[in-house]
C-alpha cells in the first residue's frame, strides 16, 4: 500500500502500523458496537461479476485486514458468505490468541458444508438461524463443525443479544446489503467504514444496503477521511 494521507481530521501521513490505532473501537464497551464495512465503486456498484474482489485496492485490503484484527466477531449474511466463498478468519484478534469467529445469519440454514467456513477455519463458525430452518440442514452444519444457534427470530436486536451473551461486543458486519439494510432499519449501525474505489463499474450491481423501507433516513456524521492512490477510506459514525 502507498502512503495514506489523513484528510479529515488533518494530520500526518499514516503507515500500516498506525491503522489499528486509527480504527480502534471505543474503549470499555458495555454493549455490542456495530461497525459495517463495505467497498463501492464511484458509481455505486458493490460488486463486479457478483463479487466485491473486483473493487479491491491495496488500501482497501489493508483496512479490511485491520478491521478484522480489531473485531471480536465478523457478522455476515449467508448470501454474501456463499458468493464470496468465505472461510474462517486467519489472523488473531489483536490482544488474543485466536482469530474472530465468523457469525453467519441464515433463516434457511442453507449453507454448503464444503465452504471454508467449515473446512478452513481455526475457530468454529457461528450459524445464527431459527428452529424453523430444516432440521436436516441444521444437523448437517453441526456435523460439519458449525456452532449452530437456534434463535427465536433473526431481528437485529436478537442477533446482537446473542453476540452480547457470548461477550462479543466489537462487531464487524461485512454485509451483505440485506443484512446491512436490516441493521439500518433497526437503528443498529454505530459506524460505517466505506471505501470508495476509484473505478466506474456500471453493470447491474446492487447498493450497500437494501430493505423494505418504511423508516426515516438516519443521518451519520463524517468522522474520518483517508486517501491512498485515489482510494477514499471514509468513516461515518452515528451521533458524531
Amino acid at each position: 500500500m502507498g502512503p495514506v494521507r489523513r484528510l479529515l481530521p488533518p494530520g500526518p501521513d499514516l503507515s500500516d502500523d498506525d491503522l489499528p490505532g486509527v480504527y480502534a473501537y471505543p474503549p470499555a464497551l458495555d454493549r455490542p458496537w456495530v461497525r459495517v464495512n463495505f467497498v463501492s465503486s464511484l458509481d455505486g456498484a458493490v460488486s463486479v461479476d457478483g463479487a466485491s474482489a473486483g473493487l479491491g485496492t491495496p488500501a482497501d485490503k489493508a483496512v479490511f485486514g485491520v478491521l478484522r484484527r480489531l473485531a471480536d466477531v465478523i457478522l455476515v449474511g449467508s448470501g454474501t458468505a456463499r458468493a464470496e466463498r468465505y472461510r474462517g478468519a486467519r489472523t488473531p484478534t489483536i490482544g488474543r490468541d485466536a482469530p474472530p469467529p465468523i457469525a453467519v445469519v441464515t433463516g434457511s440454514a442453507a449453507l454448503e458444508t464444503d465452504l471454508g467456513l467449515f473446512t478452513d477455519t481455526a475457530v468454529p463458525t457461528i450459524v445464527l438461524t431459527t428452529a424453523e430452518a430444516p432440521a436436516d440442514r441444521r444437523a448437517a452444519l453441526r456435523e460439519a463443525g458449525g456452532d449452530v444457534v437456534e434463535l427465536p427470530d433473526l431481528e437485529p436486536a436478537t442477533i446482537l443479544g446473542e453476540l452480547e451473551r457470548r461477550g462479543l461486543r466489537r462487531v464487524l458486519c461485512e454485509g451483505g446489503p440485506g443484512l446491512h439494510g436490516d441493521l439500518v432499519a433497526a437503528g443498529a449501525v454505530d459506524e460505517l467504514c466505506l471505501t470508495l474505489s476509484p473505478l466506474l463499474a456500471a453493470g447491474d450491481a446492487g447498493r450497500i444496503a437494501r430493505s423494505a423501507g418504511g423508516h426515516d433516513p438516519e443521518r451519520m456524521g463524517l468522522d474520518q477521511v483517508l486517501e491512498s492512490d485515489g482510494t477514499l477510506l471514509l468513516r461515518y459514525r452515528n451521533g458524531a
